[in-house]
Order: structure tokens, then C-alpha cells, then sequence
């Protein structure tokens, strides 16, 4: 049976460039049985998702994923341990949210039972990128850059990487230039990740029920191929 567990861990304050404070609550949704699973699958979200957005973005996408695996050993969770970005401002062309994500993220990953499988949207890939988490598979949807080079800085991991043809994270240009920028772009050639169709997704499109991208990435986080 379909379990899901809602965790709301105590709040941290973190500072914000103005030096004021702003509450952060970290919060994970399992959609399955985490304990039993042989795959989990963590879905990293980008900007704009706070506590009163989790639901409604990461959670959604998590529950459309496990229902698109179909699969009982699978456990997926929304995990949403970072303050992300709000809107397309400094916060989102820098790195120091991601740096935060990053340290976040691979504690959670590194405590995970079964075989680990991380899925990153938008902001969250540049998370996933600095975490460079021990996990099976790393796969980057809609990504405007993970502050790497190559997928050679990332271990034995297979990393993914997809945009839909909607989506408008195209025009983001694939430099850094001190702390603003992410880099390369993981779906041109030369970075050597596993490319694969995301069909018309836009960029808030890639975990649409019956999509291309959704149907993709549920074959790649219990081991097959897109």
C-alpha cells in the first residue's frame, strides 16, 4: 500500500544578503516505504519552493514519479533541504544557496538505505552539482549549469541530462564569471553527460503525468535506459 510520511524538521535561520534573517523550515515527503525500498529516489527542487509552495512543486513531482514507476520497491521523496532562490535575481546566477543545498543534500543522501538515485530541477542541479553526492544515478532536468566541467568530476556516478524543447533555461548562457554563473551547459556534447529526450517540456513541465520527461526518468531510477 502507498505510504506517505510528512516530516517537518525544526526551523534554521539563515542569513540573507542584507544581513537580515529569514526562517527556513527544511521539509521531506516519502512517497512509498522508505525502509523496505531497494531504489530511492530524491527529487531536489529549484527556485521558488518554500514550505507553502512544497506541496504544490517537489511534492507533486515526487508522488507523479513513484506513481509513474509503478513499482512497490521504489521509495521516492521530496526533499526540500535548502532555502532555494526566489525569482530569476542575484540569488538565482550565484552560488551561495547551492553551497548551502550542497552540504545539506549529501549528509541526507549518505544516511539513505538501498540504491540512491537523485533527481535535480532547475536550481537544484547546481545543488546536486557542488553535493556531487555517492549515488547511482544523478539526473539534471532543466538545468541552467552544475558549476563542473565534465562529468569526470563526479565519480562513478551516471549522470543525466535532458531539457524540453519549451523550456527557457536554454538562453541562460553557460559561463561563470566569479560567483555568478553556473557554467557549463550539462546537455552540450562536450560535458559529456548521458543526454535524453524531454519531448516539449517547458520548465516547469518535466514531471507533467504521462510526459515524455516523466516516463524517461522513471526508467533511469530503477536502472534501465530512457
Amino acid at each position: 500500500m502507498l505510504k506517505r510520511i510528512a516530516l517537518l524538521t525544526a526551523s534554521l535561520v539563515l542569513a540573507t544578503p542584507g544581513g537580515t534573517a529569514a526562517a527556513f523550515s527544511p521539509r521531506v515527503e516519502v512517497v512509498g516505504d522508505l525502509a523496505r525500498a531497494a531504489h530511492v529516489v530524491v527529487v531536489v527542487p529549484g527556485s521558488d519552493v518554500d514550505g507553502r509552495r512544497f506541496g504544490a512543486t517537489v511534492g507533486r513531482a515526487a508522488r507523479a514519479l513513484h506513481a509513474e514507476v509503478g513499482r512497490a520497491d521504489v521509495a521516492v521523496v521530496a526533499w526540500l533541504g535548502y532555502r532555494t532562490p526566489s525569482g530569476l535575481g542575484v540569488d538565482a546566477a550565484a552560488g551561495r544557496l547551492a553551497r548551502e543545498g550542497a552540504r545539506a543534500l549529501d549528509a541526507y543522501v549518505r544516511a539513505l538505505p538501498g540504491r540512491v538515485h537523485v533527481v535535480c530541477h532547475s536550481y537544484g542541479s547546481v545543488v546536486c552539482g557542488l553535493a556531487r553526492p555517492p549515488v547511482e544515478d544523478l539526473v539534471l532536468l532543466g538545468s541552467p549549469g552544475v558549476r563542473a566541467g565534465s562529468v569526470g568530476e563526479f565519480g562513478g556516478t551516471r549522470v543525466w541530462a535532458a531539457r524540453g524543447s519549451r523550456d527557457w533555461v536554454r538562453w541562460v548562457p553557460g559561463v561563470r564569471l566569479g560567483d555568478l554563473g553556473h557554467g557549463v551547459d550539462p546537455v552540450a556534447p562536450g560535458f559529456g553527460a548521458r543526454v535524453f529526450d524531454a519531448g516539449d517540456a517547458e520548465h516547469d513541465g518535466y514531471f507533467r503525468a504521462g510526459s515524455v520527461a516523466l516516463r524517461a526518468v522513471a526508467r533511469i531510477v530503477v536502472g534501465g535506459q530512457p
